[in-house]
């Protein structure tokens, strides 16, 4: 078996929307490609740049559209090259308990006999529109390349829309906390949640014009009865789009709810503190006032003439109690107290 053979998940010829053969080699499905009137699905799995140049020869694919398949972290795009079709996709899951959205990538050369997909990550995806078509049931009835494409884009589509609904319930969750009873700075998972809507935007709002190019008919070798199945792809990338704006100017109002709550708790705090300092310091001046005259009188000097005064004691009793009653009166008057 050659390298290549090892990167291939299978390889068939399909005639009137049945399978027609077993798993074959490449340099014979490259053959059958021009003999059928069907179409020959070969499968590559990770290729390396090497594995794709290879099957790129059998069946002339061109250079610029194969560089863009070898390497990953495309953007989603249509192209049209002469006698080939390359459309690149991005199918998206979300990871709930991370809040992670987690996007792959699937390259696909279309010519009116063949189709080539590659495949960068782990979907299962073209494995189950494989055995779909290997039974004969593809929901579209659609026939050729055109219902390999079409079923396709329509399992991502319906991916983003079961990602955008779980990403919702996180938003949702997220504001409730936000605006609930407990304080608390939820500002690091929404800018989390913020940066994984922006990862969705990528796999999706750069596909609204593909679809838009399908469903008008004017890309070669798809045929023309798909454009109203592509036409409802189309509709559902831009819910798909919408969901991910309302997403996130949500999460952004979300962020500036959260900034002021927090803030609010903040003061909230800086001025109980203020007002603990206040009452403090308004009890250190009233106690000054006995530790101030105890000290005075606790010298022992002889020439103390109060020292004398048969009713001293008392009158510096008194003068402590007035002093401390009159601060007290005077902080409660003005709020310290």
């Amino acid at each position: 078996m050659t390298d290549v053979e090892k990167v291939i998940g299978d390889c068939a010829v399909y005639e009137k929307g049945l399978r027609s053969s077993e798993r074959m080699p490449l340099a014979p499905a490259a053959e059958a490609a021009k003999a059928t009137s069907g179409f020959v699905w070969i499968g590559l799995q990770q290729p390396t740049e090497a594995d794709l140049n290879q099957v790129a020869t059998e069946f002339d694919l061109p250079a610029l559209a194969v560089e863009d398949a070898i390497k990953a972290h495309q953007r989603p795009k249509l192209e049209v090259y002469e006698g080939v079709v390359f459309i690149v996709l991005r199918p998206v899951s979300y990871v709930d308990s991370e809040e992670l959205v987690r996007a792959e990538e699937i390259a696909l050369f279309f010519g009116e006999h063949f189709v080539v997909s590659v495949r960068h990550g782990r979907t299962p995806l073209l494995t189950q529109v494989r055995r779909e078509l290997d039974g004969g049931q593809l929901p579209s009835g659609l026939l050729g390349p055109t219902a390999v494409l079409h079923r396709v884009a329509d399992l991502i589509v319906d991916q983003y829309s079961e990602v955008a609904k779980a990403i919702d319930d996180d938003v949702a969750e997220i504001e409730a906390q936000v605006f609930g009873e407990r304080e608390g700075d939820h500002a690091e998972r929404i800018y989390k949640l913020k940066r994984e809507v922006l990862e969705f935007r990528r796999a999706v709002l750069p596909l609204v014009d593909p679809m838009y190019r399908l469903m008008t008919g004017v890309v070669p070798h798809i045929d023309p009865e798909a454009r109203q199945f592509f036409r409802d792809v189309h509709d559902h990338v831009l819910r798909a789009a919408d969901e991910i704006e309302r997403h996130d100017r949500l999460l952004s109002d979300i962020l500036q709810a959260n900034v002021a709550r927090v803030s609010v708790g903040q003061n909230r705090v800086s001025v109980r503190q203020n007002e603990d300092m206040r009452k403090i310091s308004a009890w250190a001046a009233i106690a000054l006032v006995p530790t101030a005259i105890a000290g005075i009188y606790g010298m022992n000097f002889d020439n103390m003439p109060e020292l004398r005064w048969r009713y001293g004691y008392f009158i510096i009793l008194a003068v402590i109690g007035g002093s401390c009653l009159t601060l007290y009166r005077a902080f409660k008057r003005n709020g310290w107290l």
